[in-house]
Formats: C-alpha cells, structure tokens, sequence
C-alpha cells in the first residue's frame, strides 16, 4: 500500500505514506490498512494528508515511482476540489518616501529647516 501511494505520487516520500498507513489516515474500501496491505484494482483509496482528503480508485498497479504523468493514468482521482487557497500575506514594502529618511534625505531636511551641519553630521535642533 506505501509502496503505491509513493508510486503514483500521492505524497512526497514512501516513509510518510507508510506513517499515514500506520496513523490511521489511509482506508481502502472503508478499512484501515497498514503499509504492507496488498491492493487490487478498483479498490477505492482514501488518503487524509496535508488537510486534505483524496479519494482516488486505482486502475494500474506499479511498485516503483514514476513520472506525473504516467502516475495520473494508475489511478481515478475522486477527490473533492481543493479549498481555495488563503492570500498569502504579502512582505512589507516600504513605499518611496515613506519609513526613515536616508542619510541624503536628512540632509536635505536639515537644509530646508536650517539647521546647522556640523562636519557632515546634522548638529540636531538649531539652537534659539
């Protein structure tokens, strides 16, 4: 059974096929199964991985990984539609002109409000 959901690429490594086999999360024909189950065509498979349940009905039986494409004509995919995925949340870009001034930018405040500048340093407020 592991050695299958690895094959047609239901997920990602045999070792967490055969950790969902021994967790519970596999059902063939509305039984759990361990990893060495043997499976047979027309079995339907129920797969609970990554939030996500896929219900696929094999029609090929292979052992080793093969290539998506190829893997996609082992089975039927009965699964229900993924759930919309959530907006990922978009990195902070500072605007032009907004945050911190640069160093370029304080000068030019400094000039503009006349302060002094002392030695490329702004002096700070001017003095009254």
């Amino acid at each position: 059974m592991d050695s299958w959901i690895w094959s047609v690429r239901l997920t990602r490594t045999r070792s967490i096929a055969s950790d969902a086999c021994r967790g519970g999360h596999v059902r063939v024909n509305g039984v759990r199964v361990k990893p060495a189950h043997v499976i047979r065509v027309g079995d339907e498979v129920r797969l609970r991985h990554e939030g996500r349940e896929r219900i696929v009905v094999v029609s090929r039986i292979i052992t080793k990984r093969v290539g998506a494409a190829v893997a996609a004509e082992c089975y039927v995919d009965k699964s229900p539609p993924p759930p919309p995925r959530e907006e990922s949340v978009t990195v902070a870009v500072r605007a032009r002109g907004a945050g911190r001034p640069t160093k370029r930018e304080r000068r030019s405040i400094d000039r503009l409000l006349g302060r002094p500048v002392v030695e490329g340093r702004s002096a700070g407020p001017a003095p009254e």
